[in-house]
């Protein structure tokens, strides 16, 4: 759906050229939650508005289904951006518009349809979102979880195939932020769209993106699913997130080994793995003994995992190893 060809972005600064983004090429399957995760100037934000053109790439393509929209004409890239939803932090709400005027906005701008199939349209959207009740509400009178439920309402009026959100949930406290995640879970799962998701949050990305991509100082330096990245986080920069994103998980990885006999692993199950007691059925089959050190079990969005962190001990631990790894589980070896 979405394929950046050689893209990089400058900024003209006192006549100098300053790099917002290095060279990169990404594609972004039709239908994925894709993620892109950074600090804060890492160029997240100027990433994402390349894609509806809101930034222009000061090199390479951005392809919508096929299209290098950077060379469109301005009717024709109208056209096309109607195609790309954005949800915003900070709502970016019509203060002095109701609830459905704000959401009708984008199709009064757009023209083609008459009042009552825009309010036709409203009244969908409104029962999508939950917000049926508050339609002639002002965005005063709302909490920040309803605004943004307005904003979300508002991306999709035009029936957009791309839905871009730009920290659509760091201005909302945790509750808030699940229920936010949750909707637009269930929008890219019944509406089939497509959605480009930037935070600095890795606990956002683990609980609704399929595929994330990791940016540092305007580099991807990581990028794949997010179940290989959240649970083999290669660098430097994507394991700060992680751990902390799992505070209790990363500290095991800083005990002090000499005190702990055996040798120290990190054992990780995915999907029915996570439920089975081969643990311990390879333990009582090789004689080893096992301490554990840390661990969770939890989600990545729809895939159960599990991550422990142990010391084991004994004649046959290699072999106990073996047989974990040939009943699909991924160990690595944090020390001997």
């Amino acid at each position: 759906m979405i394929r950046f060809v050689d893209v990089h972005k400058s900024y003209r600064v006192d006549g100098k050229d300053i790099p917002a983004l290095e060279p990169f090429s990404l594609e972004i399957a039709d239908g994925e939650v894709f993620g892109i995760i950074g600090h804060s100037g890492a160029g997240k934000s100027t990433l994402i508005r390349l894609i509806n053109l809101l930034e222009r790439p000061s090199g390479g393509q951005v392809l919508i289904d096929g299209t290098d929209i950077t060379t469109l004409p301005e009717p024709a890239l109208r056209s096309a951006r109607r195609r790309i939803g954005m949800i915003f932090q900070h709502f970016n709400l019509l203060s002095s518009q109701t609830v459905s005027e704000n959401i009708a906005f984008p199709m009064r701008l757009a023209g083609g349809m008459d009042a009552a199939t825009i309010r036709q349209r409203v009244d969908e959207l409104l029962q999508r979102v939950g917000l049926q009740a508050h339609a002639s509400k002002y965005p005063s009178q709302l909490s920040g979880g309803q605004k943004q439920r307005v904003g979300i309402a508002r991306a999709l009026a035009n029936r957009p195939s791309i839905l871009l959100c730009d920290e659509a949930t760091s201005a909302l406290d945790p509750q808030t932020t699940a229920s936010v995640l949750d909707l637009l879970a269930e929008i890219n799962r019944e509406l089939k769209l497509t959605i480009v998701l930037i935070t600095h949050e890795m606990d956002v990305v683990r609980r609704v993106c399929d595929r994330v991509a990791v940016l540092d100082a305007g580099r991807i330096v990581e990028h794949g699913s997010v179940a290989d990245v959240f649970l083999h986080p290669q660098h430097p920069t994507t394991r700060r997130f992680v751990n902390e994103a799992l505070p209790e998980e990363s500290a095991g990885e800083h005990l002090p080994y000499r005190h702990v006999s055996g040798r120290i692993l990190r054992l990780s199950f995915r999907g029915e793995a996570t439920w089975s007691p081969t643990l311990g059925r390879v333990t009582r089959e090789t004689g080893v003994d096992f301490n554990i050190l840390a661990g969770r079990i939890d989600r990545i969005k729809d895939l159960p995992y599990g991550q422990l962190t142990l010391a084991m001990q004994g004649q046959h631990v290699d072999t106990a190893l073996q047989a974990l790894r040939d009943a699909g589980i991924e160990v690595e070896e944090l020390a001997r």
